[in-house]
């Protein structure tokens, strides 16, 4: 189990050291060293973020709830899925002479969204103090390769399916792969070094997605890390003045790509086509618009390689056409993983199932974070971009809670000290009734899928 959690941790301080597939073009090493020399690239080592984890020091968050009077009530902030298996989702706070905190530019952003957003709209901000014991490690969550902890979980509490779930579950998983296989053996292709197209190969890409959600993260992930080293604005420059990665250019990617983004942040409908990419980047930023097309093709290729299939694994041996479920298994593991875990979410009683499924992910990232001194966990998918989360089961660390006021300058303020710390539970299911289920329903009434 160990392991497999420091496998989906990404160590920032640290020479990548990770087991990988074999006959990749380019190693994990050799991608740290390409981001690295990006105009922002400096910020993946020296960032605010990483250094305020590393000091030892109190650390202040800015969190967002809906639910102030119950957590006033019961004393408690539950922790959530959505922020890294089981964490209580943050953003840095900066102290200012006098008292006022200054939000991490992705805090000010969530603060600057909450009349737009339905998932924000009437929020109150909470500022959270944690004292951890000791200094933490520079060890982000990397959701994208979580795929052998999935796996591993479908396989252990697979029993709580009936038959006819479980088989609906598998059989699906491989009909995506099969439907998808020339785009997924493309993708393998540019891994181990073969040149294609830009063009083609993005409309291929968001063409794909409807099919094999999935790979809407792993395009979007790879636009916003392009996004955030290669921009060169002025509010760019500003957060790097600040130690800061510039979180707005992803989140308007996200919000102008997906309209139903503002109801539920759900990457499997990030599918735009080369045309609609070049033109959504080019509305954020247009010096970057003529090289996106071709860092998502190579980037893209490389992180469904490495984070999908086994380490040791050649690339150059393996093909998703009539791949069976046993040989996926065998070759894709990480990847089987990642789809099965998307898939039991889309069963109608996996609002009954939440829990079983999900508390035991959470449980094991606890026990993690704990063995490895992680007090503030954080989102390292593309870098340490500034979403922390508070690891609610830390033994030793002392918490506190204020709710806060804005004022116009868009500084907080703590105003009332809350009787509450965070807690190692998770909050209930609530997606499924926003969950927009157009591709669901296509996909549920496709015609066969030839093996």
């Amino acid at each position: 189990m160990h392991t497999e959690w420091d496998h989906a941790h990404t160590d920032f301080g640290a020479a990548p050291r990770r087991a990988a597939p074999t006959g990749l073009a380019a190693t994990e090493a050799d991608w740290r060293q390409h981001l690295e020399q990006t105009p922002n690239g400096h910020l993946l080592g020296a960032n605010a973020l990483l250094d305020a984890l590393t000091a030892g020091a109190p650390v202040r968050l800015m969190h967002l709830t809906r639910s102030v009077d119950q957590v006033r009530a019961s004393g408690q902030l539950l922790a959530s899925t959505g922020c890294l298996v089981g964490a209580v989702y943050g953003a840095p706070l900066t102290e200012l002479a006098g008292g006022a905190l200054r939000p991490h530019n992705l805090g000010a952003h969530m603060l600057g969204s909450r009349g737009d957003l339905d998932s924000r709209r009437g929020s109150t901000p909470l500022v959270i103090e944690v004292v951890p014991e000791r200094p933490g490690p520079v060890k982000g969550l990397d959701y994208l390769r979580l795929g052998a902890v999935h796996l591993r979980t479908y396989r252990a509490l697979r029993h709580t399916l009936t038959t006819a779930e479980d088989e609906r579950v598998t059989r699906s998983v491989t009909d995506r792969v099969h439907a998808t296989a020339p785009l997924l053996d493309l993708l393998l292709y540019g891994a181990a070094g073969q040149e294609s197209e830009n063009q083609p190969f993005v409309d291929a890409l968001a063409d794909a997605v409807p099919d094999l959600p999935y790979l809407g993260y792993l395009y979007f992930e790879a636009v916003a890390e392009y996004l955030m080293l290669h921009s060169r604005s002025r509010a760019t420059q500003e957060c790097a003045e600040h130690g800061e990665l510039n979180n707005h250019l992803y989140k308007q990617l996200a919000f102008d790509a997906v309209a139903s983004m503002g109801t539920l942040f759900d990457l499997g409908q990030f599918q735009p086509g080369h045309a609609r990419l070049l033109d959504l980047i080019g509305r954020i930023e247009p010096g970057l618009a003529d090289g996106v097309a071709a860092y998502v093709r190579r980037r893209v290729a490389h992180q469904f390689a490495a984070t999908g299939l086994a380490p040791g694994q050649d690339v150059r041996d393996v093909s998703f056409q009539r791949i069976s479920p046993d040989q996926l298994e065998e070759l894709a593991p990480h990847l089987l993983g990642q789809l099965l875990f998307r898939e039991v979410r889309l069963l109608d009683r996996y609002p009954q199932l939440y829990h079983v499924f999900e508390q035991a992910k959470a449980l094991e990232a606890w026990t993690y974070w704990n063995t490895e001194g992680i007090c503030l966990p954080f989102n390292g998918a593309c870098g340490p971009k500034g979403e922390v989360g508070v690891n609610p089961a830390a033994p030793n660390a002392r918490f506190a809670v204020w709710t806060a006021d804005l004022d116009e300058r868009g500084l907080l303020h703590p105003v009332e000290q809350l009787t509450a710390v965070p807690v190692p539970r998770l909050v209930p299911w609530l997606v499924a009734p926003l969950r927009d289920r157009t591709q669901e329903e296509r996909w549920n009434n496709r015609a066969p899928v030839p093996a």
